[in-house]
């Protein structure tokens, strides 16, 4: 793997409302990731997160753990990596 990689995974289950996006971009940022969480018109929510990929797996971890807001049913993941060449900070629109 690169020194930069790439998560995108879509997050299934109550994750919509429940202050799910901004706990995500949290914890992407406290493990010094870039990207954003995005909502869904089919009620998941869409995860794009780079860096370094210890930090990556951090977060696919804790999306995972069940110490999200809301209840995850599925992470639906996958890691590329072309990693942040086209991202900066962390968004939830």
């Amino acid at each position: 793997m690169s020194n930069t990689v790439r998560l995108v995974a879509t997050v299934t289950g109550e994750v919509q409302g429940v202050g799910f996006r901004y706990r995500t971009r949290q914890q992407a940022e406290q493990l010094g990731l870039v990207g954003s969480a995005t909502n869904r018109p089919d009620g998941s929510v869409l995860v794009v997160a780079a860096g370094p990929p210890s930090s990556v797996e951090q977060l696919l971890r804790w999306l995972n753990s069940g110490g999200t807001p809301g209840r995850v049913e599925h992470v639906d993941a996958t890691m590329h990596d072309d990693g942040a060449s086209h991202l900066s900070g962390f968004d939830t629109d």
